[in-house]
């Protein structure tokens, strides 16, 4: 007898959503299910093998863990660290470049599958809903994309007490609050979030730092802008990501909360653990100012800007990403040096800067003392000139 159940390929992280998804699409839709979860940097061992098992227990047909930590720096995190990208000025867009390298492993496994539709877990009210249909749309153009959270309009009580009579045991802290962690860093959205007045509770965040932890200072070289040491052991940059995350949860520097709009119009608001992201981004800008160009800045960090908006709002797959990176790495050629930074429980800053393409130089001039370049006669001469559109605008009539 032939086998006409068809089969879904879910995107899973094993938490509440994606987990009733693997429940519900066999039980109430009739499909073998095929759950692949995408590793981009947030699982230990230990934990991937228990979503195996929870996956096993919903009884999919296959259950598939793809290693993609070094494809989401390669072709996303790499480039938010050189256009020094922090969305509305304070975060590292965490979880948008994770989701299309996910979306990107799960719509390969899909095609392998011969699957007959992919799924998702996301709900209808956020960005990643957006995400992945934008994604799967794009890589498997004809198959039908389902979301099953959306489209049932489920409240995550309604689906933990679901899977609780399905026998599947889950943190009950679920229902409150959404977690995701990746390499780049966690967000935290629920409860609080919801409301830009409240404070997130102390135990709610991943890192818990001593305010008796000493300060401690580190060195990261940066080798065309991308960091290649640290503390002069040289490593991949994957590998630096992951030492500054194990840092920010001894030091807890890497806090924050973004409020913005979300690309389905609204405001949305989570908070964040992003410490690695932080601590490179502002490194790699201070590197920066020391040997480009004002205008090599200036243009590099709005164009920029713009490619972490796209990225954000699902446009990852538009040719211009790939212009506007092309610009970026060129700008990278001399971002070439040392950073120093100090660490103290809750915060870090940039105590210096070193480079052998650094634009600061004394046989120029020192700043406030001493110009070499130039006499005095040249800057009375220069500031008199800079003053003329000022000073004929004045004339004419402006305020």
């Amino acid at each position: 007898m032939t086998d006409t159940r068809k089969k879904v390929v879910v995107a899973y992280s094993g938490g509440l959503d994606t987990s009733y998804c693997l429940s519900y699409l066999r039980k109430e839709r009739g499909f073998d299910v095929i759950s692949v979860t995408v590793d981009t940097g947030g699982f230990a061992p230990a934990e991937l093998a228990a979503l195996e098992a929870r996956a096993r227990a919903l009884k999919v047909l296959e259950h598939i863990t793809v290693p993609a930590r070094d494809k989401v720096y390669a072709k996303y995190v790499a480039t938010i660290i050189r256009g020094n990208v922090l969305r509305g000025a304070v975060y590292p867009l965490c979880v948008a470049a994770e989701r299309v390298a996910q979306a990107e492993e799960v719509a390969a496994i899909a095609a392998a599958r011969k699957a007959d539709a992919i799924a998702h877990g996301s709900t209808g009210a956020g960005n990643d809903q957006i995400r992945f249909d934008t994604a799967f749309e794009v890589l498997l153009p004809g198959i039908p994309t389902l979301a099953p959270i959306r489209e049932l309009g489920l409240s995550r009580k309604e689906e933990y007490e679901y899977l609780k009579k399905e026998g599947v045991e889950i943190d009950p802290t679920v229902e409150d609050y959404s977690i995701n962690t990746g390499l780049w860093g966690a967000t935290i959205g629920g409860k609080e979030t919801h409301d830009p007045w409240r404070e997130i509770p102390e135990e709610v965040w991943p890192s818990k730092a001593s305010p008796e932890t000493p300060p401690r200072d580190i060195a990261i070289a940066f080798e065309q802008g991308l960091p290649a040491a640290l503390d002069g052991a040289r490593m991949p940059g994957t590998d630096i990501v992951a030492a500054l995350g194990r840092l920010d949860a001894e030091y807890g520097f890497g806090r924050g909360i973004h409020l913005g709009d979300t690309v389905i119009g609204i405001k949305g608001r989570v908070a964040f653990q992003a410490g690695a992201a932080l601590l490179l981004i502002a490194a790699h800008r201070e590197l920066e100012k020391l040997v480009l160009t004002a205008w090599q800045r200036f243009w590099k960090d709005h164009v920029s800007d713009f490619w972490g908006k796209l990225l954000h709002e699902a446009q990852a797959f538009d040719p211009v990403m790939r212009d506007i990176k092309a610009l970026i790495d060129s700008s990278q050629e001399r971002v070439t040096g040392d950073v120093r930074v100090r660490l103290a429980p809750g915060r870090f800053h940039v105590t210096g800067v070193r480079s052998p393409h650094s634009m600061m130089r004394t046989d120029a001039g020192m700043y406030g003392e001493k110009a070499r370049l130039w006499d005095g006669r040249d800057a009375e001469g220069f500031g008199r000139i800079l003053g003329i559109p000022g000073l004929l605008a004045h004339r004419a009539g402006a305020p």
